[in-house]
């Protein structure tokens, strides 16, 4: 399993960072799956940096084998969805950056990739406040209903996800600002890794980052519905 990741996709949050740079292509880095911070797991703030920031991000779980997927049918590549924390140890990743240096120290280290629980996509258009997308629903050939192709390819850019810490809300996203959408980044990655069922992918944080301190609760959320809890120690 691996973890991809997109850097700078949300412009007002490359505006927070000092960041002018409007990306032409995704910006893409890899964590590896040891950094992967389990659902009900706490976050433990290391010892190798003065400073951690969260960085709250949608996240796709690949759902079966992708290889030059073509934008048009990324969709279909990915079924389930949550919040996940981009956890950052900011001061080394300037330091990595001024240098020309690669991010994975500062991205990639244990316990930075955060999880909540994940969504199916049929159940998103049940969340309050998740997405303003009218259902397009068929019935199934079992009797139930399933999501059109085209409804679904309009509700993945319309989901707004927010985290909280300790009952206040510090960042909210919304897929619809992303620079790349979803598709594309699933088209894109596709290009350069095979992507396997189980790999997830960070789709980029919203401005509203900041620092993580011990004590801390952070909830993160679909719609009004909470994917993820954790606390910092």
């Amino acid at each position: 399993m691996k973890i991809l990741a997109v850097g700078m996709n949300y412009a007002a949050h490359n505006k927070e960072l000092a960041e002018s740079l409007l990306p032409k292509e995704p910006v893409i880095f890899s964590k590896p799956d040891s950094s992967i911070l389990h659902p009900g797991k706490p976050f433990f703030i290391p010892d190798f940096s003065d400073r951690f920031d969260y960085e709250a991000e949608l996240v796709v779980r690949i759902d079966r084998l992708a290889k030059d997927v073509s934008e048009r049918f990324a969709h279909r590549y990915y079924n389930s969805v949550t919040v996940g924390i981009d956890f950052t140890a900011r001061n080394l990743q300037r330091q990595l950056r001024s240098d020309g240096l690669p991010w994975e120290l500062c991205k990639g280290f244990d316990g930075s990739a955060a999880l909540g629980s994940f969504i199916p996509k049929e159940e998103l258009f049940d969340i309050p406040g998740c997405t303003s997308v009218v259902a397009e629903l068929k019935p199934s050939k079992t009797g139930g209903t399933h999501i059109s192709e085209a409804c679904w390819r309009k509700l993945i850019q319309d989901i707004h996800f927010h985290l909280d810490i300790d009952g206040n809300t510090v960042q909210q996203g919304d897929t619809s600002e992303m620079l790349f959408n979803v598709d594309r980044i699933v088209s894109y990655v596709s290009r350069f890794f095979t992507l396997k069922t189980g790999d997830l992918i960070f789709t980029g944080t919203p401005c509203g980052v900041g620092e993580v301190k011990e004590g801390q609760t952070l909830k993160g959320y679909i719609g009004e519905r909470e994917v993820l809890n954790l606390r910092v120690k």
